[in-house]
């Protein structure tokens, strides 16, 4: 008997040969450590008159004791912080490092892109890099002519294939490199978030074949600092943080579990830093200020839903804006008006307490105005605030752009754009 049914097989054996039919990788209590020197010799010169002295390192453990499987013919995503090992592990699966301790199987034709350039002799051309990577790659020259025209018109670089590739500015790189891995029928193919330097055109055409390789059955493992579009490409992810395993899951489970966590560290880092832009943090007189003065806008506060005083909003949650004031007077009548612009110059709104309480009366002294939103509409990114008391057109205050405002996600699936709508969907339905 042979194969699975084989006498001599232990139950272990079979168990092992069941899970590699449905993993298209294993790893397994994987650790990579890297050294770092810190006074290392750099000439032959050094080596021969200061052979006593000994290179000085320090040991820096980029992954520890990673154990995970990577499911045939799914999409799978690496997230974490700059730093985590997303890359390292990449280039584990992908052969380019091996492991200090455990170990990494791939079942299947591995097909990389990481690194710009990764792969490619600069003296060659781009035709020949073509033959040199699928060469690489076990492929026989009779596969590689046959792809080629694919990979020709897949890059767009027909005009520049045969010339060599150290004059390829870093877009032609990936353009090319993109093409190669995925069109030399690869059964595994990495992807670093490398697609990210190609044109908008470039970018969705790679979408696109991803698309067409998932279809086919092709496992994917991919890195991206992007999470909303690892929660919609990916169907598993597995979350590093400091070279460990935080967690494998779904994929927009884990993102989010991910974004909470990245927004209570910030939360953390940012306590007792003010909301004023850095232009207001100097002594000089302000310019784009001006008004009468009787009453002023200190400081702006930002609330959570339970009240508390909070660093960044979160999108898509309720909060109250408190805009603190000192007035040296005592003023019968003022309104206090708001305007939201984006970090790159859109306007976004604008609104103003009379609109809806008609004007105010203040005593002298210090008081706030609260602008509360059930569920704030603006999607993650930087915001500054204009503020604008006045009355009947006599400005006793204005400051433009003096506040910033930032907005974090709690969910990777808000999608693109500056502001989210609350509309409702229904259907399908027959018409």
């Amino acid at each position: 008997m042979s194969g699975l049914f084989a006498t001599n097989q232990t139950s272990e054996d079979i168990d092992r040969i069941s899970a590699a039919r449905e993993s298209a990788i294993e790893i397994r209590d994987v650790s990579k450590r890297f050294k770092l020197f810190a006074d290392r010799r750099t000439n032959l010169k050094e080596m021969v008159t200061d052979r006593r002295r000994k290179d000085r390192s320090d040991e820096f453990w980029a992954l520890r004791d990673i154990s995970l499987d990577i499911p045939r013919g799914k999409t799978f995503g690496l997230i974490g912080h700059n730093g985590s090992g997303k890359s390292t592990l990449l280039k584990l699966i992908a052969g380019i490092h091996r492991p200090t301790k455990g170990s990494v199987v791939a079942h299947g034709r591995v097909s990389a892109m990481l690194e710009l350039g990764a792969g490619f002799h600069p003296e060659l051309s781009g035709r020949e890099n073509v033959y040199l990577n699928g060469s690489i790659l076990g492929m026989t020259r009779k596969q590689i002519d046959r792809a080629m025209e694919r990979i020709v018109d897949f890059s767009g670089l027909s005009e520049f294939i045969d010339t060599p590739v150290k004059i390829y500015s870093s877009g032609m790189y990936v353009r090319l490199g993109f093409a190669i891995a995925v069109n030399l029928d690869p059964e595994i193919l990495i992807v670093d978030e490398v697609i990210a330097v190609g044109d908008e055109e470039f970018q969705r055409k790679c979408f696109d074949h991803l698309y067409d390789l998932r279809r086919r059955g092709t496992t994917i493992v991919m890195v991206s600092h992007s999470l909303g579009l690892m929660a919609e490409i990916c169907d598993e992810v597995a979350w590093i943080d400091s070279g460990r395993l935080r967690g494998v899951g779904p994929a927009r489970k884990l993102t989010d579990e991910y974004l909470a966590s990245v927004n209570i560290r910030e939360a953390e880092s940012a306590q007792g830093i003010s909301h004023e832009s850095p232009a207001y943090g100097s002594t000089e007189v302000d310019p784009s200020r001006h008004g009468s003065g009787e009453v002023q806008v200190t400081d702006i506060e930002y609330l959570d839903a339970e009240g508390s005083s909070v660093a960044f909003l979160t999108s898509g949650q309720s909060c109250t804006l408190r805009v603190h004031y000192s007035a040296s007077a005592e003023i019968s009548s003022v309104a206090l008006g708001l305007s939201f612009d984006h970090e790159s110059g859109a306007h976004i709104a604008d609104t103003n307490s009379g609109y809806d309480n008609g004007s105010s009366s203040l005593q002298a002294g210090r008081g706030h105005f609260d602008y509360r939103m059930d569920r704030l509409p603006l999607l993650p990114g930087a915001f500054t605030l204009s503020t604008l008391l006045s009355d009947k057109g006599h400005t006793y205050d204005s400051r433009e752009r003096a506040f910033i405002m930032k907005v974090r996600a709690a969910e990777s699936n808000l999608g693109s754009g500056l502001v989210r709508f609350e509309g409702l969907w229904t259907g399908p339905g027959s018409s």
